[in-house]
Formats: structure tokens, sequence, C-alpha cells
């Protein structure tokens, strides 16, 4: 796997990482998009059979991330669960007990539906619409991206990809990072999504996800 990549943002130092999160040096801070706990055992009530090791793989891939960075703060800007709570929630909880120091935010995504009860056994704290941290905004959907106080903003939602084509018609779409003057859009951290095509203009930055690497678009 590629080392992250240095992104600077008005001064500051955003890391990007090819395990689909972003982090923020000066805050000390792992920012993630659209993790969509539960979202494999949902489906699996639903009759259709899809195995809970895709669960578990992304779970293990934030700890991952959590280690490398050695991050005081978690902030996870929607979709953190999918829908109601199943098995999957119960594995994420066990987690958080063991991470305990750890400050997770949650700026609630059109999915994060959990009773109030569930985020305060786990200790998150909830924001309903956005998150404002230092000169910083942090949003689920990419329509609330405008700031009245021009605070670069980070959203999710979308689960950005782009489009590399190749000789003749071949075309393949990968998850990325969507960097414009005033918002970045994070991809899915979890890869039981799908993704929905950016189309970059001049001045705005790209980092597509390629097996575990980074290809840098402008």
């Amino acid at each position: 796997m590629q080392n992250p990549v240095l992104h600077k943002i008005r001064n500051n130092s955003f890391w990007v990482s090819p395990e689909r999160c972003l982090f923020w040096e000066e805050e000390n801070t792992l920012i993630v998009a659209d993790m969509h706990l539960g979202k494999s055992g949902h489906f699996r009530k639903e009759g259709i059979a899809v195995p809970q090791s895709i669960y578990k793989a992304d779970l293990q891939r934030l700890i991952a991330q959590v280690y490398f960075f050695k991050v005081d703060r978690l902030i996870f800007v929607g979709d953190l669960t999918h829908s109601t709570a199943n098995k999957e929630l119960s594995l994420f909880k066990k987690w958080r007990k063991d991470f305990s120091l750890l400050q997770i935010d949650l700026v609630k995504g059109n999915h994060d539906i959990l009773r109030d009860d569930w985020y305060k056994e786990t200790d998150i704290t909830v924001s309903t619409r956005q998150l404002a941290v230092n000169n910083f905004l942090f949003v689920h959907d990419a329509v609330d991206c405008e700031s009245p106080n021009s605070e670069y903003t980070f959203c999710g939602h979308v689960h950005p990809g782009i489009s590399l084509k190749g000789q003749g018609r071949q075309s393949l779409r990968f998850p990325c990072f969507y960097f414009t003057p005033d918002h970045c859009i994070l991809p899915a951290f979890s890869r039981f999504t799908g993704t929905y095509r950016v189309h970059p203009k001049k001045g705005e930055s790209v980092y597509a996800i390629v097996e575990n690497n980074l290809v840098l678009l402008s």
C-alpha cells in the first residue's frame, strides 16, 4: 500500500490515505465519511447473502488507521451507520470500549437513524447538521458545503468516483477524494458502496484510489 500523500489546505496539513480517510495533522484527527456500519447485516436480514467479512474488513481498516496515525480524535462526516441496530453494531460497541480515550464526533447523515441512547452508550458526540473546528466545517451532504463564514468544508454522502479511460473505449471508475477551492468530498470508507461520478474543473484536485494507491488528477 502507498504511503499517505500530503495535501495542504489553508496552511493546514491533511494526509490523504489510500485507505479512504484523511489525517488532519494539526489537530491529530482522522476524518472518515460513509462507513455504513451494519450495512451487510441489513442486507442479510433481507435475505441477501452478503458475507459479514466485508464489515469486519472495514472495521479492521479503521482500527489500523487509528493506530497508524496515533490520533486523539475521530470525526465521521455522516452515515456512520446504515440502518437500525444489528449484531454488527454490537461489534463496533466492543471496539469502542477498547478505544475509550479516543474522542469520536459524528455529524449525522441520512442513514444515521439510531436512537439517541445508542450514541450515548458508545460515547459519540453527535451534531445534527454541522460541526465547526477552528476554521473548518464538517457536514454530511455536499449540498450544504457553502458556508456563510467561508470555512473550508469536509463532507461525504455522494461516494465520489472518477472514471479513468484506457485505449479505445475502455473506462474504469474508482473511488476518489475530490478537492475544490472551498470543500472536499471524501470517498465512502466502506468498500461495500457504489460511486457517483464527479467532473472536476480547472483548479480542482482529485486523488483516485486504484488498488490501494493514490493517483493525482488535477
